[in-house]
């Protein structure tokens, strides 16, 4: 029996990860966290029987704990209820599906007590992978993506350890705007952007599939898990989402992982790893499919990729700042307070302005979050 720790049960890949335990039926969830849903933790609560439970929101926390007083669960909350879900002593592999930065200290704290971590928080790595990847290799801890192109470039290195990759070829779907140029985005919609045309996700990461920021995190956080260079990471838009990413290696043969847009699939491949599980679902019909296509991105219109290229090529805290800087501006446009293009505008800006540190510490990075907030707060929402 698997036991697992989930830091995001009641979002997209928090949920879709409960449906595995549910199919599975040998996995023992003794640990969730969420943000303050707790209408759905409540039921998690009622059908998993986890033996600890965190709400991020201490207010949302002290009502769950009335509504459960029938329950034998801890109920815990804020930054120290997350650690404590992260490095509960009875689980062996924690699940990272809390969205932004707020997953960094629980990621390092399961580390640091041997935890194996299924990653599906790309902003742990974007902004902290120089703390990371070196952590996890000192305490021998394996760091098994859940992302769906980067268990595809880990699916496709399976076998090939001895062999030197020459490029790694990083899928994008191309998101609702394919094709479209700057002037066309000027007018978009909140409801517009939440229109994926393949993949069921979170609104904040459906908003970064559009802009392509979501592929520009990704190109750093596959610098960081695969090491290679940044110029080996090459993004190629792929409406059809079937190749889900490849890897090309030196004798120029490429290896692929194909399957249908299910993110089921690359979460049960991290939670049995290495073994291949029946699992329930559409499967790939090739016939059906008849043709696949493949562009190249449009780094002018969707600038958010460029500018991930740039930030990882300054290095230091930049990432940091592009990340932050793209939370902040993802949430003010969901709230419509800010234009869809403006997105992209905010996150340059603060690249240009926010001090450089070379080689930040965990303090220096959340301390680099907080200035970037800070900043946005007094120039762009005044």
């Amino acid at each position: 029996m698997k036991k697992i720790a989930v830091l995001g049960s009641t979002g997209s890949i928090g949920t879709q990860t409960l449906e595995i335990v549910r199919e599975q039926k040998d996995i023992e969830v003794v640990a969730i966290a969420a943000g303050s849903n707790i209408n759905m933790l409540e039921t998690q609560m009622r059908e998993f029987s986890p033996k600890l439970v965190c709400v991020y929101d201490e207010e949302r926390a002290k009502e769950l704990r009335i509504r459960t007083a029938d329950l034998q669960v801890k109920i815990v909350s804020g930054m120290e209820g997350l650690l404590a879900v992260a490095t509960h002593p009875d689980s062996e592999i924690l699940v990272t599906a809390i969205v932004g930065m707020l997953g960094i200290r629980p990621t390092i704290a399961a580390i640091r007590e041997g935890k194996k971590i299924a990653l599906a928080n790309k902003e742990t790595l974007v902004t902290a992978g120089h703390l990371i990847m070196p952590m996890a290799k000192e305490c021998g801890v394996p760091i098994l993506p859940v992302d769906s192109e980067h268990s595809a470039i880990f699916q496709s290195l399976q076998g090939n350890e001895e062999n030197k990759v020459s490029k790694i070829l990083l899928t994008a779907s191309g998101g609702p705007f394919r094709g479209k140029k700057r002037a066309e985005l000027e007018q978009i919609q909140v409801e517009d952007a939440l229109k994926h045309p393949n993949w069921s996700m979170g609104r904040k990461i459906t908003i970064d599939s559009s802009t392509l920021v979501n592929k520009g995190l990704e190109v750093m956080e596959a610098k960081w898990l695969f090491g290679v260079e940044l110029e080996q990471i090459q993004v190629v838009v792929h409406p059809q989402s079937v190749i889900h990413s490849a890897v090309e290696y030196e004798d120029g043969a490429v290896i692929a992982q194909l399957g249908t847009p299910d993110m089921r699939l690359p979460i049960q491949y991290a939670l049995y790893y290495p073994k291949r599980l029946p699992m329930s679902g559409k499967r790939l019909d090739l016939f059906s499919l008849g043709s696949m296509t493949f562009e190249q991105p449009d780094i002018e219109t969707f600038r958010g990729l460029k500018l991930a290229y740039d930030a990882m090529k300054q290095g230091g805290n930049v990432p940091t700042i592009y990340n932050a800087a793209n939370e902040k501006a993802v949430a003010l446009f969901l709230n419509k307070k800010i234009s869809y293009l403006k997105i992209t505008e905010i996150i340059e800006e603060c690249m240009q302005r926010i001090t450089y540190k070379e080689n930040p510490s965990l303090e220096e990075i959340l301390e680099t979050e907080a200035l970037v907030y800070e900043h946005i707060e007094r120039f762009v929402c005044k």
